[in-house]
């Protein structure tokens, strides 16, 4: 059996198991960090559970701006070592760890004055290529007005003098972080999605394990272990609160992003622009462009971020000053908001707080990462098991996970070199082939031999047709989908890129899921009215002028694990059931 596989048995058996064993590392938070850390600790020889409240990286994890890059801008403040780290781990994922999942962009920055705009900008971007060492990607290159427009025609030419083309990396986050649960279940981790952490258990003065409750079934159970790891990223503080103390805290960034039809832009890269709070970039997302992002505090519901009318009508504002045809709000195939854990600092704007990252020992026997950004997520997590190596009662072998390939990596360019000849091996299109291999490198295989043996699978969702019904039955069977929202939001991306955000192709998923997650009729019309609330409420939120209403909007859908619109919030504080949430809407209009 693939230890790699994350099905139903997968989990009644890791379930079985973490109330019957005790493990060296309990990792709470399924995003990239604790994925990172649970792969980290596996790949030393530890014993680990990883316990996630919903989805794998249904948090921060899936809703950030899809890149991997150093960061350009944090140049700016000096920051050269987190730069140069995260070029160091850019390189890492490009060339060795995940070549499938993350691949090149090209990036232009217009430039509107002349001669100190550019040497500004030019002596940053050649600071960025030194720092980078080695680097997997082209050095960056000045050009002039016409160059740009060749490059990038939907650009308005009165606005610029020229530009700065540079290259950086791009990733779909979600499908990365389920790649590294993947990977630490192939190295001995149990990994738990949809079991919420709700208090600890303490022994003396010691953190000696987590209550947990499945939000599938109901039961409860204690998962015991020598070290827990809180990786809960915005939900930090909360989890420390468990524990009586902490000594990390976080500040919560709201970030939004557009997702548009490739066909309303015109050009053959990426875009960053200067916007008096930050930056905003235009990102190239195969037949989409992704527009982002803002950045603003947010003390609402952590759970389910909602972008507002303002947020929405910023970006248009934004980008439009620089395209030659402006976006207008009907372009729009799909908003995400998502929300930054920030160490927590002084000053108000939260795009000036620290992205480096903090590691403490909370309490005895609870250590809490915070900060950082994606891209170093693999630092991240060989600080925190370093930490955890010692109080452990024996020696652990140092890190090793920069020589660890993910799920797919192996063999994938093998795969990409053969994609023609797979293609009409398999009867698909060459453009099918590349869309699977850049989702499951290798791993295609595994898809192409579902379709061979269920040719029915072959075919393309209805209401998204870039994707195989195959890809959705791949889901719930080896990718630990448990619901539709899981399969249509994380493992595809067709809830963002559809207009209807994905409610048409929520009839074929239910269909396809029922046979493996044994739903019956019922329970398949419940998961479809589930996942159209939500889009619903969603849609909802994007009108509302301002965070407040946009958050009550968005809490009128309930949440499709258990507990109703209070599943999966760790003592959040105040989060409130739906029918509230209604009320409190209700009375925001009338106040506006």
């Amino acid at each position: 059996m693939d230890a790699a596989r994350l099905d139903p048995a997968q989990r009644a058996h890791d379930l079985d198991c973490a109330q019957r064993e005790q493990f060296d590392l309990v990792v709470i938070g399924g995003g990239v960090v604790g994925a990172g850390t649970a792969l980290d600790a596996a790949s030393r020889g530890l014993s680990v559970a990883l316990v996630e409240q919903r989805d794998w990286a249904s948090g921060t994890s899936s809703r950030s701006s899809k890149l991997i890059h150093g960061g350009l801008r944090y140049l700016e403040k000096l920051d050269f070592g987190l730069v140069r780290e995260a070029l160091r781990e850019q390189t890492l994922m490009l060339d060795r760890l995940c070549p499938h999942l993350v691949r090149p962009v090209p990036f232009l920055f217009p430039l509107t004055h002349h001669v100190w705009e550019r040497a500004y900008i030019g002596a940053g971007t050649f600071l960025y290529d030194t720092l980078a060492g080695r680097r997997a990607l082209p050095r960056h290159r000045h050009l002039t007005r016409r160059g740009v427009l060749a490059r990038f025609p939907g650009l308005r030419g009165d606005r610029m003098v020229g530009g700065i083309q540079y290259w950086d990396a791009q990733v779909d986050d979600a499908r990365h972080t389920l790649a590294l649960v993947r990977t630490a279940r192939l190295h001995g981790a149990r990994t738990l999605s949809s079991c919420r952490a709700e208090g600890f258990d303490i022994a003396g003065a010691r953190v000696a394990g987590v209550d947990v409750r499945c939000l599938e079934t109901g039961a409860t159970f204690t998962i015991r272990g020598r070290q827990i790891v809180n990786a809960t990223g915005v939900w930090t503080d909360s989890v420390q609160n468990h524990a009586g103390r902490g000594r990390i805290h976080v500040r919560a960034s709201k970030g939004i992003h557009l997702v548009v039809p490739r066909d309303r832009i015109h050009g053959d890269s990426g875009l960053i622009l200067r916007t008096e709070k930050s930056v905003l970039f235009v990102i190239p997302w195969e037949s989409h462009w992704i527009i982002g992002t803002t950045d603003t505090d947010w003390n609402l519901d952590l759970a389910h971020p909602a972008a507002s009318r303002r947020d929405i009508e910023y970006l248009l504002e934004k980008v439009n000053t620089v395209l030659a045809q402006p976006l207008r709000p009907e372009d729009i195939e799909g908003v995400y908001a998502g929300l930054r854990p920030l160490l927590q600092g002084d000053d108000a704007a939260t795009s000036q707080l620290s992205r480096e990252h903090a590691v403490s020992q909370s309490v005895s026997g609870l250590i809490t990462v915070a900060g950082g950004k994606y891209t170093t997520y693999r630092v991240m997590a060989k600080d925190v098991v370093d930490m955890a190596a010692r109080d452990l009662d024996r020696k652990v072998p140092p890190s090793c996970t920069d020589e660890i390939p993910l799920i797919g990596a192996e063999g994938h360019r093998a795969y990409w070199n053969r994609r023609e000849v797979l293609a009409e091996r398999a009867g698909l299109h060459v453009s099918v082939l590349e869309h699977l291999l850049m989702r499951y490198g290798a791993r295609t295989q595994e898809i192409l031999d579902l379709i061979a043996e269920r040719p029915e699978l072959g075919h393309a969702v209805e209401g998204a047709p870039t994707y195989l019904a195959a890809e959705l039955h791949y889901a719930a069977s080896d990718e630990g989908a448990l619901h539709l929202d899981d399969v249509l939001t994380r493992r595809t991306r067709i809830s963002i890129e559809t207009f209807d955000r994905g409610c048409i192709a929520a009839r074929d998923a239910a269909r396809i899921l029922a046979g493996i997650l044994g739903w019956d009729a019922a329970t398949q019309a419940r998961e479809i009215e589930h996942y159209d609330a939500r889009v619903a409420a969603e849609r909802e939120s994007q009108v509302q002028p301002d965070d407040q209403t946009a958050d009550a909007a968005r809490l009128g859908a309930p949440d499709v694990r258990m507990g109703g619109g209070d599943a999966g919030r760790i003592a959040a504080g105040g989060a409130k059931p739906a029918e509230a949430a209604v009320i409190e809407l209700d009375r925001l209009r009338r106040a506006d």
